[in-house]
């Protein structure tokens, strides 16, 4: 059984869509059996979604991870995008929507989830308190706007090094949880678990997980706004709950745009490594 694997086309983006409608080429091409998309592949906007995976006539099992770019909209609640809108589109085009149900061979299951973040990756040499990572906005960037003032009712925890830094996470502004973003993993890990369980005595197990497990699986140092940005690149909660599953081998992940890999315990763990200017087609034999 071969599996390709692949994240971020970001097809409705001016400067990625070339490189991903090559890529799409590629997978069209590839003889294997199953194809997974491991999140933001496109917005919902302008039926950019469609486009894209219509464009995609690999003949085999087609499996689809929504991203946060999913998530992205102007209007509208986004549990009832992750739980309603997405699923019925997505699944109307022939793709299996592997954030509700795994999908299950006699040699390999495959589970699958959005993941999110809960600041557990924060770079804590930043100097910023937890309130601005839930603001979504940095110190230096909030203290230029009025309608974050109040994010300066304290400043004894802010470092100098912090009001330097400018940054903001556009989730922010086109996500609409209805809760914090702690209590929506809380809910996402909640389902991987169920799928996770149910499989328990099949012999072996991929995750496909958009957002980051493992810290070890983090960019590299980079530039302070680069920094800032980690703590939103998932958690290590998501990363605790795949290892209590030992028939769980393989996991790969995407959203931080830098390749990635690892071996943590039981676990090979990668990061496709797909950005706005890179793409990467990954191919696992089982």
């Amino acid at each position: 059984m071969r599996v390709l694997l692949t994240s971020d086309l970001h097809h409705n983006h001016t400067r990625s869509r070339p490189l991903a409608d090559d890529l799409i080429d590629q997978i069209n091409q590839t003889p294997a059996d199953i194809l997974i998309l491991i999140g933001d592949t496109a917005v919902l906007a302008d039926n950019a979604l469609d486009a894209c995976l219509s464009r995609i006539t690999f003949p085999g099992q087609k499996l689809f991870v929504p991203g946060n770019h999913e998530l992205w909209s102007h209007a509208g609640d986004t549990n009832e995008l992750l739980t309603k809108t997405l699923p019925q589109r997505v699944e109307s085009l022939g793709w299996h929507w592997l954030q509700s149900k795994p999908f299950i061979t006699d040699q390999l299951a495959i589970v699958g989830s959005l993941g999110w973040y809960d600041y557990s990756f924060a770079q804590q040499n930043l100097g910023i308190p937890r309130r601005f990572y839930e603001a979504m906005i940095s110190p230096g960037a909030a203290e230029r706007l009025e309608e974050y003032a109040h994010l300066f009712n304290r400043t004894d925890d802010i470092s100098p090094h912090a009001r330097e830094i400018f940054a903001r996470w556009n989730d922010g502004k086109f996500i609409r949880l209805n809760r914090t973003d702690e209590e929506f993993l809380n809910q996402l890990l909640a389902q991987l678990k169920d799928q996770l369980d149910s499989l328990r005595d099949h012999p072996r197990i991929l995750a496909a997980i958009h957002q980051l497990p493992f810290r070890e699986l983090l960019p590299p140092p980079h530039t302070a706004q680069w920094d800032f940005a980690k703590a939103y690149l998932g958690s290590q909660r998501i990363g605790d709950l795949l290892l209590q599953y030992p028939n769980l081998t393989d996991l790969f992940c995407g959203h931080s745009h830098y390749p990635a890999e690892a071996q943590i315990k039981h676990i090979h763990a990668k990061n496709t490594g797909c950005g706005y200017k890179r793409k990467f087609l990954h191919l696992l034999d089982v």
